[in-house]
Order: structure tokens, then C-alpha cells, then sequence
């Protein structure tokens, strides 16, 4: 950012005062809070939110500072949390992807499965190998022993999502993932090869900086010796 754009310190100050404001307001709301799902609380938690990280922002392009404040869902494009503060039920929603890198050995195993059963047909496709797999074992087993079924893990995701009460038994069963509100989300934790990329490139680049500095003190050491010699 150029020095014509920064802010000024009387706009860092502003923001500050807003913060202040923004929090009273919030603090107000949750004392006269009307129930687990009171609107005010969730509308005064955006807007302190906001205003933390735009007075954040404003701190860092004036002062070079930053602030302790961390808002939910800011480093992983979430929004900010506009749940119950004290959820009374939660739901868990996972997602593993995997490839079918050996299908003779997924049909194979589904088969060895089957056969146990005293089914003498079994499964001779992919799709009714998976059927059978997936009906025998749990899925946290499946992710534990991926290898000896075939399959190769890909991307994986668990969100654990706050409610305000229990939904009906078999309300969501028609469309289970459809009523995921990323506003309710609590916490999330992902997993992807992507991020193993990200720390092979920050530690590629450790080594580097390493190198260079042992290349530098070489130099200095030889250089040094050149003058002794002298």
C-alpha cells in the first residue's frame, strides 16, 4: 500500500471508538438475550466482528501492529459464528473422498466378505463391492484400512455444526447435507495433500535460506583466511 492510501491515525482512532461501541452493544445483547435463538445477539456479534477486523486492518497499514482479536471462520473463508452461543444439540458432517486404486482388491476383499456371510454369489462390481464394504465395516474403519481395501485417500473434511434443539427423528434423512449453515459451524478440520504441499514448499525454502547462510559464513571463512595469510 502506498503512504497516500494508508490511513491516518484519526481513521485507526475511529475504528477503535467503533470497536468500543460495538462492544457495548453486544455485551447489552447478550444481557437482555431473549432465548437461544435471539437475532440481536447474532446481528451484534457480526457487527463486533466486523468491526475488530476492519479496526485490525486499520492498525496494521498505520502502525504495523496487529491485535489479539480472532474471528471465527476468518482463516478458513468461513463467515463469522451466528449460532447459539450454548447449543443445546450439534451435528457432525464429514466428507472422505477416496479412489478406487486396486478394484480386483476392493472386489476381492468385498468378495472374502460375502463369502463369510454364506452369500456364494458376492460381489462382482466395484459399485456392489463398495455396498458390501461400506454395510460391514464402519467408516472410521474403512479410513483406518483404506490400503487393504483398495483405495486411496483423498481430501477430507468434518464441520461440526451447533443447533438450537434436536432436529425430529428422520426430519433431514430426505436431504441430510442440504441444511448445512456455514454461519453455524463451531469448528472445522480439513485434511488435503495441498497443505502437506504448503509445508514441503516453506521448509523447501528453510533449506534454501539454511544453504545460503552456510554459503555466506564459507565465504566469510575463506575470505578471512586470505586476509590472515596476507
Amino acid at each position: 500500500m502506498s503512504d497516500a492510501a494508508q490511513p491516518t491515525a484519526a481513521e485507526v482512532r475511529a475504528a477503535a471508538e467503533a470497536v468500543k461501541t460495538a462492544l457495548d452493544r453486544h455485551l447489552a445483547a447478550v444481557e437482555g438475550r431473549t432465548g437461544d435463538d435471539d437475532t440481536g445477539v447474532y446481528e451484534a456479534f457480526n457487527a463486533l466482528a466486523a468491526a475488530a477486523e476492519a479496526y485490525d486492518e486499520l492498525l496494521y497499514d498505520h502502525y504495523d501492529e496487529v491485535t489479539p482479536f480472532e474471528i471465527p471462520g476468518a482463516d478458513d473463508g468461513l463467515p463469522p459464528y451466528a449460532g447459539p452461543a450454548e447449543p443445546h444439540a450439534l451435528s457432525v458432517l464429514i466428507r472422505r473422498d477416496y479412489a478406487v486404486a486396486e478394484p480386483r482388491r476392493l472386489v476381492a476383499q468385498a468378495r472374502r466378505v460375502a463369502d463369510l456371510d454364506h452369500d456364494e454369489d458376492g460381489p462382482r462390481g466395484t459399485a456392489a463391492a463398495l455396498g458390501v464394504l461400506f454395510g460391514e465395516y464402519e467408516p472410521d474403519e474403512i479410513a483406518s484400512r483404506h490400503k487393504e481395501f483398495g483405495l486411496e485417500e483423498g481430501d477430507s473434511t468434518l464441520w461440526v455444526t451447533a443447533a438450537g434443539a434436536p432436529p425430529e427423528p428422520g426430519e433431514w434423512l430426505a436431504a441430510p447435507f442440504e441444511q448445512a449453515d456455514p454461519e453455524r459451524i463451531v469448528c472445522r478440520f480439513d485434511i488435503s495433500s495441498v497443505f502437506d504441499d504448503d509445508e514441503d514448499e516453506a521448509a523447501e525454502d528453510d533449506d534454501e535460506g539454511d544453504r545460503d547462510a552456510e554459503g555466506a559464513a564459507a565465504a566469510a571463512g575463506a575470505g578471512g583466511g586470505g586476509n590472515a595469510g596476507r
